[in-house]
């Protein structure tokens, strides 16, 4: 196999994961009766272990845009999962919070995600693991150039 096709490859492998998991993370949430997308799981367990972020920092948390943030945090909150409050000194940012049915959401749905990564991991050992995230971390690194 040539460089270009093996790229090629790794690149389908990547996508091909990603959108099993986003698809598993999916099902879990529709079976619980919990309306969230796994984009949204990831801001509301960002505020669930740290309740009232400032948006650029669950940006950062999410390796997210502002705008996509933005979005997000929009559809939580129609949903009733989270508030905006303004911050004191400055009007034009804003805190975000869980309200008690984010929180309960949450709370609905960690034992699947736990149950998830669970199923992610079996039969791999704790080095698979850690040599998996300093690889999916160095090619992040490669491809951020210091960004």
């Amino acid at each position: 196999m040539d460089e270009y096709d093996e790229a090629k490859k790794i690149g389908s492998y990547l996508e091909r994961t990603s959108r099993l998991v986003k698809l598993r993370y999916l099902q879990a949430f529709a079976q619980l009766g919990v309306d969230i997308t796994p984009e949204q799981w990831v801001m509301l367990d960002s505020l669930y272990h740290r309740n009232g972020q400032s948006q650029t920092e669950l940006a950062g948390d999410s390796y997210k845009n502002a705008p996509t943030v933005s979005r997000i945090i929009d559809l939580l909150e129609k949903k009733g999962f989270v508030e905006r409050q303004r911050f004191e000194n400055d009007r034009r940012r804003y805190k975000i919070f869980l309200t008690t049915a984010g929180t309960a959401a949450v709370e609905k749905v960690q034992p699947a995600v736990s149950s998830l990564r669970q199923q992610s991991w079996e039969n791999l050992s704790d080095a698979d693991y850690t040599d998996f995230f300093r690889i999916i971390n160095q090619v992040f690194e490669n491809l951020n150039g210091g960004n």
